[in-house]
């Protein structure tokens, strides 16, 4: 029998483009007050739309183009998967190349940006490492992989030697014979 994929469902690029440009555009105009109250020259308020507004054009530019590009594409290819995050991430860079208005700039930043965005989204997208399943105890989890990785205790005394906390098995037999031998003192056996 053949695998049985999951049915794609299209989703909406026009709607969740327009929304990513008003969310971005939004940094990109918190960004640009920073960059207006940082100036040595006092423009005014207007500054920020008049002196430093670039700047939050491109932050709008940068993110309505990768949604809407990163949707699209799943539309268009009716797959979910990282190749639709490194297509939007190839515009967005390359709206952010548009700046410096030279091609070379424009492949360079969408490359880069389409490089370290579709790794991130193909290795799982989130930078604190795997999703534990919710459904396991933690501490069960962690008892699980202390005797899972536990050595044995004659493996350890070979390395380590007797003492601190680590006794094999005959341990008070050996010291009470040590002593007498050492010291001629008789230590009497301790009861459980």
């Amino acid at each position: 029998m053949a695998s049985q994929e999951r049915l794609y469902q299209p989703k909406d690029a026009v709607t969740a483009g327009i929304k990513s440009t008003m969310i971005t555009g939004s940094a990109g105009a918190m960004v640009s007050a920073i960059q207006n109250t940082l100036t040595k020259q006092n423009v005014s308020a207007w500054g920020v739309v008049t002196r430093t507004g670039g700047t939050i054009a491109v932050f709008a530019a940068m993110g309505g183009a990768y949604e809407f590009t990163k949707l699209a594409s799943a539309n268009l290819r009716e797959k979910d998967d990282s190749w639709n995050t490194a297509i939007g991430g190839f515009l967005a860079g390359g709206v952010l190349g548009l700046r410096f208005r030279n091609l070379p700039a424009v492949l360079g930043y969408g490359a880069a940006l389409a490089v370290l965005l579709g790794t991130f989204d193909y290795t799982g997208g989130v930078l604190t490492g795997y999703e534990k399943d919710p459904s396991i105890d933690e501490y069960e989890r962690k008892e699980y992989l202390r005797k899972n990785r536990r050595r044995p205790i004659q493996e350890t005394i070979e390395e380590l030697g007797e003492g601190r906390g680590i006794y094999g098995p005959g341990y008070e037999e050996r010291r009470r014979e040590r002593i007498r031998q050492k010291y001629g003192i008789d230590v009497a056996a301790r009861e459980a």
